[in-house]
């Protein structure tokens, strides 16, 4: 349509300049066929971009050098063809065509002050609507860009998510399964030892209370957390409390603990100076422990534990045997908790190794690097 308009005006504007004056016929249709070369070819500038382009620039070109004029559609048209090039189109065609109009002025300049200043404004106007194409092209490609990126972020953003609740799981099976064992044990060992429920089995049964509410403040901590945004976003709610994460000065703590469920022996060695390491370090230091003892009480009961805890300069070795019977599980259903504990030994860049021990038993063997601190 704006093709069509824009021949039609030129068409009317060439008539119009000729007038009543008597010029050769074969000029003013020469002059008709350029106006209309000019601006009909841009119907068809979304199929054939290049072609039509490079048509209506020619036949501007041409217009103004061979018969110094140019109609005003002419130039409305070869504008807009410079810019849509430049917006949708090639952007190198477009300075290229636009750098050809730089050099009308500097050519023979045609006769009459109406065609000088028709020349220059082509010359001038003709690179800032191509550059201004271009950078609008330019700008819709960095806002799609941008929308990319930010999905591509909120992709990481859910990947994170996911990671942390495999996290939270862990922690849920470490913390939880281990309070839960004790509580097993200990309900096991009141009924076996005190059938008659002397004082030494409430004292059992006292025991089995206390291990269940840690069990059940370790929930509702790992569930704060959980909950810590949205309670933030409510005035007048405030974050789950938090407690400090475990670590190596609190193996000691869960020794007595392991000794006062399951009644065996359990030692913890130590080799080397003792140091401090990265709190992730010392953390799944902590739990790996944890896991095998509890894995000790399930399928060893009543079996002596030793944890060895290796302290070296650039990496943290500990050592978890039982003498029980052997390997705790007989298929990978069973291995939740070793699946766990190679988990967060990976996660701190360490490996994990279990199996049979040498002599009967069963052993856990972790190497976690890391500095001194």
């Amino acid at each position: 349509m704006a093709g069509a308009l824009l021949g039609l005006l030129a068409v009317f504007e060439s008539l119009a300049r000729a007038g009543g004056d008597s010029a050769n016929g074969n000029a003013l249709f020469a002059l008709l066929l350029l106006g209309l070369a000019g601006t009909l070819p841009l119907a068809l500038l979304r199929s054939y971009p290049a072609s039509v382009a490079v048509a209506m620039s020619a036949a501007s070109v041409l217009s103004l050098t061979a018969f110094q004029t140019l109609t005003i559609a002419g130039l409305v048209a070869q504008l807009a063809i410079l810019y849509w090039l430049g917006r949708h189109g090639s952007p190198l065609l477009a300075l290229m065509l636009a750098a050809g109009f730089l050099a009308l002025p500097l050519a023979d300049p045609p006769p009459g002050q109406e065609m000088r200043v028709v020349t220059v404004l082509l010359a001038s106007l003709a690179p800032a609507a191509a550059l201004a194409g271009i950078a609008l092209r330019a700008r819709g490609e960095a806002r799609e860009y941008g929308a990319a990126r930010q999905v591509i972020a909120g992709s990481l953003v859910e990947h994170t998510a996911r990671g942390e609740r495999a996290r939270i799981a862990r922690e849920l099976h470490d913390v939880v399964a281990h309070h839960i064992s004790m509580v097993a044990v200990q309900a096991e060992t009141a009924r076996l030892t005190t059938p008659g429920m002397p004082a030494a089995g409430a004292q059992r049964l006292s025991a089995i209370g206390d291990t269940a509410r840690a069990a059940l403040t370790e929930m509702r901590r790992l569930l704060g957390v959980l909950r810590e945004d949205a309670q933030d976003a409510i005035p007048g709610q405030q974050g789950a409390d938090r407690q400090p994460q475990p670590g190596l000065k609190q193996l000691n703590e869960l020794l007595d603990e392991s000794r006062d469920a399951s009644g065996s022996g359990t030692r913890l060695i130590v080799w080397g100076t003792p140091a401090t390491y990265d709190p992730g370090v010392e953390l799944a230091a902590y739990r790996i422990v944890q896991e095998a003892l509890t894995n000790a009480r399930r399928h060893a009961p009543g079996a002596a534990v030793d944890v060895e805890l290796h302290y070296a300069t650039n990496a943290l070795r500990l050592r978890i045997r039982d003498n029980g019977p052997g390997p705790p599980f007989a298929g990978p259903a069973d291995g939740n908790g070793l699946l766990g504990m190679g988990e967060r030994a990976a996660a701190v860049g360490g490996d994990l190794r279990t199996g049979p021990a040498p002599g009967g038993g069963f052993v856990v063997e972790a190497s976690l690097p890391g500095m001194e601190q």
